[in-house]
């Protein structure tokens, strides 16, 4: 099989133009090269940009979800793209061979449908979240996995044409898992591959003001679009648990709590419910759907 063509999305907000330009520079210096590049000024103007990489300012933030979008739709339009690559406007390809290993994945296995890239700062060092699984102490595990990393991975235009997109409103936050659980629901395979890096700042998910709203209203999106009936109280049941034991802020919880409230009180369609088979297989991998 022939190696996949990769595209390549990058969204911006217009706050980081030193490290997008440096992003680019690690993009095009990879021993293969994208097909195409796409930069997505998320309500915001771009700074000047690379001959060959496409931009698109739009007139207000759309948010991860909307963003992406509009950067698949840009490259569905030139049509010579397999593989799309989303990565985190203030990462860097530390590796010239990142795509390379991509599209050896992709040429090997015909139902990949998600590749999640590991996340490491400046020391090497990879964050407990950015290990798509449950027993995340050794991040250099590879293998299947039940979600994936938004910072950097590729995703299948295949798989994207059958189980669409990503979902718009939920603007910030589990996103990824929605899609995945969609990409599993239809037979594809999630991937973790720990050597494909994207260097990326060591953070925390909290400094995004609507951290704690989004995360609480998300999940409940997400069960609620996602699993059987009878998994979903007992999915945000354990969340809700699990967020009272870990958060020490009480503002951090109240936020949690209304965020939680809006997604039970308002509709995120459509509910597409996946099927016990994928509860099973994802139980298998690890990860069922209730944690």
């Amino acid at each position: 099989m022939r190696h996949p063509r990769l595209g390549v999305a990058i969204l911006t907000m217009g706050t980081r133009p030193v490290e997008l330009a440096d992003l680019l520079a690690s993009v095009a210096s990879q021993e293969t090269p994208a097909t195409r590049v796409v930069v997505v000024g998320n309500g915001a103007p771009l700074p000047p940009l690379p001959d060959g990489v496409t931009g698109v300012e739009l007139p207000e933030n759309v948010g991860i979800s909307g963003g992406r979008n509009v950067a698949l739709a840009r490259l569905r339009e030139f049509g010579d793209v397999d593989v799309v690559v989303d990565l985190d406007d203030d990462g860097l390809l530390i590796s010239p061979d990142v795509f390379t290993g991509l599209t050896e994945l992709y040429a090997a296995d015909d139902q990949l449908g998600i590749v999640s890239f590991r996340i490491a700062d400046e020391r090497g060092r990879t964050q407990r979240r950015h290990v798509p699984r449950l027993r995340a102490g050794d991040a250099m595990r590879g293998g299947p996995v039940t979600t994936f990393l938004g910072g950097g991975h590729g995703l299948s235009m295949r798989m994207l044409d059958q189980t669409g997109g990503w979902p718009d409103a939920f603007f910030y936050a589990h996103e990824e898992t929605d899609l995945a659980w969609r990409a599993l629901d239809a037979g594809w395979r999630v991937r973790y591959e720990p050597e494909l890096v994207l260097q990326h700042p060591w953070t925390s998910p909290t400094r995004h003001a609507v951290f704690h709203r989004m995360v609480a209203r998300n999940r409940v999106w997400l069960a609620k679009r996602r699993l059987p009936a009878v998994l979903v109280p007992v999915y945000l049941g354990n969340w809700a648990a699990m967020t009272l034991a870990r958060t020490r802020s009480l503002t951090g919880l109240r936020a949690w709590f209304g965020g939680f409230v809006e997604g039970l009180r308002t509709p995120c369609p459509p509910r597409r419910p996946m099927r016990w088979s994928t509860v099973w297989r994802m139980t298998r991998l690890g990860r069922p759907p209730v944690i």
